[in-house]
Order: structure tokens, then C-alpha cells, then sequence
């Protein structure tokens, strides 16, 4: 009740700062490079990732530099890789669930998401949007049957550069609330792990988001891809080797 009352009192700034935000900051296309291939020696392995623009790498120029690239250099001597990659800028959860229905239904060892920005930024209600979650992973699950799925959390977009209050302060209560469900329910599922989007971590480190004070750096990705690789490792390598 508390964030659809601020929602209702903050609408006349949030239709200013919205249209000066949209208006003022650059828009960053979708980086250059391969969205699907094989790559990498060793057990075979592979791997989907679906989402929004932060999971098509907008922020940097090439595959190479965005998560993608970053799992893909982290695990790429440990296994042979499969890998493909559907995500879109602009997407909300609910695009994201139909865009799946272009993609060949087969198993992927590892789905990774990240999906949410777009779905702030629409204002949808995180009670409502958790529904959406369990339709957007049912949908995974009936149609890539993953041994594990690395669910990337929604950032908090309270500290977005990009942002003004009052309207960073309003996204911050979307997202911290959809973020609080989102656990909720991954604590729910064996087979699936939450990944943090700690930007207040990254701000620790000193490390710059992208040009548009809106999307993730190359060493943000590097950031990211690293704990997703560690997960996976942890998942695959180690059973493996225990195996062995």
C-alpha cells in the first residue's frame, strides 16, 4: 500500500524527471558479436541467457566484454561450451516469456536471467511481478528442463547515476521490494541460486557503470560473469571431479 500511495503522490515528478531522463541520456546499442556457437575444451557444458539489456551486454561494444564474454573467458578451459544467447533492450518479463517461444525447445544445462530494470521502470506491481517470475520459470523449465538456473536479481536502481530523486527513490522501492520476493521464491526451487546485482559493491571498488549512468561497465560484466562461472563451477566441475 505504502509504494502504490508514493507511486500516486510522486506522479507529477515522475512524468518531469521521466521525459528528462529519456530525453538526456544517451541510448547505447546492443554490443557487436556472436550470440550462439561453441567454444572451449574439456566436459561438455551448455548454456542459456535470457533477459533485457543488461543480458545482451549493452554498456560495452562486443560480446567479448559483456557477461556473455565474461562466463564464456572464465569456463572456456575447464569445458566445452555450447552456448546461446536471447535478450533484447526493452524487454519486460512478460516479452521475454514470448520471445522464448522463438527459441529451439531443448536442454541447456545452465539458464541464466536478468530481467526487471524494464519492468521498474513500467512501475509493475512487485505482487504482480512475482506471478510473472513463476510463469517466466515454469516456462524454463518446460522448455530447457536446466540442471541449474542462475536468476540475476534486479539492481537497485536507487543508485543508478543516471537517476534523480525522487525517482531513483521510487525504482530503489520497486526493485528492493521485487528483489525481496524474487528470494523468497529461489529459496523455494534445489535447482536454482540467486545472483546479487550488488552495485553498492561495485560502487566500493570504485568501478563506473557504463556511459549512460544506466547499464553495467565492462568490469561490471567481469564482475558478474565471474560469480556466475564460480556457480557453475561449483555445480558441474566439482561433482564432476568428485566422480572421477
Amino acid at each position: 500500500m505504502f509504494l502504490k500511495l508514493s507511486t500516486i503522490a510522486l506522479i507529477p515528478a515522475l512524468i518531469v524527471q521521466g521525459y528528462l531522463v529519456k530525453k538526456n541520456t544517451p541510448r547505447l546499442p546492443e554490443p557487436k558479436g556472436e550470440r550462439c556457437g561453441v567454444i572451449g575444451q574439456g566436459h561438455t557444458l551448455s548454456i542459456l541467457i535470457l533477459g533485457d539489456s543488461a543480458a545482451a551486454g549493452v554498456g560495452v561494444q562486443f560480446q567479448e566484454q559483456a557477461l556473455l564474454g565474461s562466463i564464456l573467458s572464465e569456463l572456456k578451459h575447464q569445458f566445452k561450451i555450447s552456448y546461446q544467447l536471447q535478450a533484447k533492450t526493452g524487454d519486460t518479463t512478460i516479452q521475454v516469456i514470448q520471445n522464448i517461444q522463438s527459441i529451439s525447445h531443448e536442454h541447456f544445462d545452465v539458464v541464466i536471467t536478468s530481467v526487471g530494470v524494464n519492468d521498474v521502470t513500467k512501475l509493475t506491481d512487485p505482487k504482480r511481478w512475482i506471478k510473472q517470475q513463476h510463469l517466466f520459470y515454469a516456462e524454463i523449465e518446460q522448455c530447457f528442463s536446466p540442471k541449474l538456473v542462475l536468476a540475476t536479481g534486479v539492481p537497485p536502481m536507487n543508485l543508478f547515476p543516471a537517476l534523480p530523486n525522487p525517482l531513483s527513490w521510487l525504482f530503489g522501492q520497486y526493485s528492493q521490494q521485487m528483489n525481496n520476493a524474487l528470494a523468497k521464491f529461489i529459496q523455494k526451487k534445489a535447482m536454482y541460486q540467486l545472483i546479487q546485482f550488488d552495485l553498492a559493491k561495485f560502487n566500493s571498488l570504485n568501478l563506473d557503470m557504463a556511459e549512460d549512468g544506466f547499464h553495467p561497465s565492462q568490469e561490471i560484466y567481469q564482475l558478474w560473469g565471474q560469480e556466475v562461472a564460480e556457480k557453475i563451477r561449483q555445480n558441474f566441475l566439482d561433482k564432476i571431479l568428485m566422480n572421477e
